[in-house]
This record gives structure tokens, sequence and C-alpha cells, in this order.
């Protein structure tokens, strides 16, 4: 089969002729109809520091994908071939004190698929039972492949309820429109989208009536104090991972207000008044690391097969497996939002 690989270590990834997955008792054999790329993949492409420390080559990447179930191991039992599938990445092992608290996308052993086991830039991808993901058949497959980061948006935004309140989203990549668009259909009032690049703000411009800013040109903690009647946001969602914008954000929320963080930093966040911003103010922080399993993928599907969320205008590009440098490189100059990689051209 055909696979997008990181062959050693460094900077890119090659398309290799490799074999077919062979599965164990507990797995399921899917083959890929359409794979996404994620800010994961990215890093993993570029080979940063935290790519050099995890990533272990040769190794098939890539975690985003929809297919179609072609054999089943001898355990299975949930699954049959034909079923049209896509995958909750966090592979737990079911044993350890988080997985049997309730809280297995925290668990201590995790394994997380392209990352730590080979992914799903393949035309061929093996997953454990326990976390293959039934789609509704009324989901394009391109649609069915972002439920992954669909639910890193609906997890960080629904973590408590958003219905009649103020939100400030800052970061306007693909997760950060996703969870616009949830707060949009759970019923926020006033939705604050902040973010610097162009492109990006453009995309979100075309999903809804936002408040959208570039923090280049306008301070977005004033604008938003001024929005909120000097009160600030119910609600903060933090997605860009930028230093700055996580002590902007917290400082535009209303004192005993919600803040959830995705966005990984890449250098330390330096508060100068982390008592007056954050403790004296009552403020409640969730860091948010993937999706509940499965509370979040039910939530996922509703709103996808209800209409409440359309995902289609988040689709900027769609290539075949042999133009992923062409995809990584819009990505990195972040000139594209999401991109579909099909395994073969599209018939």
């Amino acid at each position: 089969m055909k696979a997008i690989m990181k062959i050693e270590p460094g900077p890119g990834a090659e398309v290799k002729e490799v074999g077919i997955p062979e599965i164990k008792d507990n797995e399921v054999l899917v083959k890929v109809m359409a794979t996404t790329i994620c800010g994961t993949d990215v890093h993993i492409y570029m080979w940063d520091e935290w790519s050099s420390k995890r990533i272990k080559p040769p190794m098939i990447f890539g975690h985003e994908f929809s297919g179609e179930v072609v054999e089943v191991g001898k355990s299975v039992k949930s699954v049959k071939p034909g079923d049209f599938v896509s995958a909750e990445t966090h592979i737990a092992c079911g044993h350890c004190y988080m997985c049997r608290t309730g809280n297995a996308h925290l668990c201590i052993n995790v394994k997380i698929l392209g990352v730590d086991t080979d992914g799903a830039f393949a035309e061929y991808v093996a997953i454990p039972e326990a976390n293959v993901w039934q789609n509704d058949r009324s989901i394009p497959p391109e649609i069915a492949s972002m439920q992954e980061p669909f639910g890193n948006a609906v997890h960080a935004t629904l973590i408590e309820d958003v219905a009649g309140k103020t939100v400030a989203i800052f970061g306007a990549g693909p997760i950060g429109i996703m969870s616009a668009e949830v707060a949009r259909a759970s019923g926020a009032s006033k939705i604050f989208i902040v973010e610097p690049n162009e492109f990006r703000r453009n995309l979100a411009s075309r999903f809804g009536k936002f408040y959208i800013l570039n923090p280049q040109e306008v301070d977005p903690v004033e604008f938003i104090m001024d929005m909120t009647e000097g009160i600030g946001v119910d609600v903060f969602l933090e997605m860009s991972g930028a230093p700055k914008a996580i002590i902007q954000g917290i400082r535009s929320t209303r004192k005993g207000g919600r803040v959830s963080l995705l966005g990984i930093p890449k250098n330390n966040v330096e508060f100068e008044e982390f008592a007056e911003d954050v403790v004296f103010r009552g403020i409640r922080i969730y860091g948010i690391n993937g999706r509940l399993m499965f509370d979040t993928w039910y939530r996922v599907r509703e709103l996808l097969t209800s209409g409440r969320v359309d995902l289609a205008p988040l689709i900027t590009h769609k290539f075949t497996f042999d133009d992923v440098d062409k995809a990584m490189d819009l990505l990195i100059k972040k000139q594209a939002a999401k991109i579909v990689l099909y395994p073969q051209k599209e018939e």
C-alpha cells in the first residue's frame, strides 16, 4: 500500500510502498477514504523540538481519517466489514487510575494513533476495536475525517454551558473557527475572534456574524471590555498557544469567568500579576486534552447530522498523498485551513 512516512529524523516526509498492516485479534483494518492534516502532523513534518523527542522513525503519521472496515480480528464483536468509521485517536490502556475513573482521555499509558503507532496517512490503517467510531452515512468522508479535531473544539467549548454567554476565541486556526461555530450553534450571545493572520480572519468571516479582531491593529482587551460594558467575556477559549494571547484572553475574561486552554505554548507564559489576573478574580481554568471518550463524539455527530454546524467551508484544498509537500507548505505558511489528502485521485 501507499503511505506517507517519516523515514528518518529531520524535516520532510516520503511517500512509500509498504506492506498492508496485519491486524491483531482486537483490531480492525480500515481502507482509508479521506484524511485531513492536523497541526500535529505539520510539527512532525517540520521536525520541531517536540517531534524530535516523541517520534520514532520510520513510521506512518496522520490520525484524522474516515474509511471502510475491510477486515476484523477474531475477538471483534461490535464492528463488521463494510462499516463506515473514523477513530478516537487516544488509545487508552483501560486499566490505569484515569481509565478506571472515567477519564480515559487522560490515560496515563496513552498511545496516540499516528504519533506513537503507525497512523492514517496510508491506504489502510489498523485500529483497536475500542477506538472505532461508527460514522453516520449522511456525513461525507471529508467531513467525517475532521471529527477528531472538531471533537477538541466541542470539548473545549462545551465543558461548561455557553448559552446566552459572551465568548472570546484567541486563534482562528481550524479548531478556533470550529469552536466559534459550536458556540454560535449552542446559543452564545456575542463571539469575539482574535487572529493576526489575514487569511484566517477572512476565512472566519465566512462563517457567521462574529467580531473579528486583528490584535496588531486593535487592543483586544480594550475592545472586548468596551463591548461587554467593562465586565469582560463569560468564556475565553485559547486556541493559539501564543503566550501574549493567553494573558490578553484571561484579562478579557470577567470575574468568575471560565477559561479553556487548548493551544500549546512553545515558550513559557509569564504573568506579571498572576494573583490579580487569575486568583483574585476567581477565574476557572480548564486544560483541554483531546475529547471525552465517547461523550464528545456523540455531541459531534449530533451537531453535524442536525446541520447546526457545517465544517465544509474549512476545507480549502484537496490533494493526493503524492502532493503532501505542497499541502504542508501551504499549512506552514498559514495559507490553508483544513487540507484533505486522498490515497488516490478522486474518481
